[in-house]
């Protein structure tokens, strides 16, 4: 089976994944999954889209991820995993579209406005 690319995006973090064949092995960025995602809570989100296809274990996964923090590149990766999936087998597609994985999530962080202390918080008022 040929190499499978596929890119996902979440806040300002960019993950690109290649996904082949294989027996479940899962790097990011040269590291170990374990080592670059400790938290547990991280790698479930990243894993849900195999649990969903019950894929687990059949696909090894190469993953690139630059920007943002620590959870939105786990869920950006989440995203290109779910997107390469699809690509492997259209019949995945129903299930991640029913679990919300192929969607791009747009909340981005409100920029700070001047005159403000930061995006929606004033400035302490003092009447006197």
């Amino acid at each position: 089976m040929q190499v499978i690319n596929a890119i996902g995006r979440r806040k300002t973090a960019v993950a690109r994944v290649y996904m082949q064949a294989g027996n479940g092995t899962v790097t990011v960025n040269g590291r170990e999954l374990a080592d670059y995602f400790p938290s547990e809570i991280l790698r479930i989100v990243l894993n849900q889209p195999f649990t969903t296809t019950s894929t687990a274990g059949a696909f090894d996964v190469k993953v690139n991820v630059k920007g943002g923090g620590i959870s939105g590149q786990a869920e950006a990766t989440r995203m290109a995993i779910a997107r390469a999936l699809c690509e492997a087998n259209i019949e995945n597609r129903p299930a991640l579209k029913k679990g919300g994985f192929l969607t791009r999530d747009s909340r981005m962080v409100e920029r700070k406005k001047y005159g403000r202390a930061k995006a929606r918080k004033r400035f302490q008022f003092s009447k006197r």
